[in-house]
């Protein structure tokens, strides 16, 4: 038997992702925590509407959180899908509520659209990468 020593078996190390699609990720990420912190302070402290309770609303996008910060392309599509709700809020809220309510509601569906731009270019880029990489 040979005593040599051998070196452990190790999963090879993920290729880095070029620079455009590694700052897809770096927007989306940002995006969906600033919508979180929006939503926050808009439902708890700028401008609260009824109990509060609106704030409930941020819930759903802590969902893709994880899947973002793993960078799996499936929560980047269904992200890209999510994102119209909060979208549709923005624009109905920017259209019909006065004071603060309608600037937030115009920043809301900025952070929408830069979102869902994000993710868009995201599973794009990383499809045609992957495309280039197996050619």
């Amino acid at each position: 038997m040979d005593d040599a020593p051998t070196a452990p078996i190790t999963a090879p190390a993920r290729a880095a992702l070029p620079a455009p699609i590694a700052w897809t990720r770096a927007v989306a990420l940002g995006s969906v925590l600033a919508l979180i912190a929006l939503g926050l302070a808009w439902e708890l402290w700028l401008a609260p509407t009824g109990s509060r309770t609106l704030a409930l609303k941020v819930l759903p996008l802590l969902l893709p959180l994880p899947g973002l910060w793993r960078n799996r392309m499936y929560t980047y599509r269904w992200l890209s899908l999510m994102v119209w709700l909060y979208f549709t809020e923005g624009v109905v809220r920017a259209a019909s509520d006065r004071g603060p309510g309608a600037a937030l509601g115009a920043v809301e569906l900025l952070l929408c659209l830069l979102l869902f731009a994000a993710c868009a270019a995201h599973v794009r880029w990383r499809l045609r990468h992957a495309k280039e990489s197996t050619a």
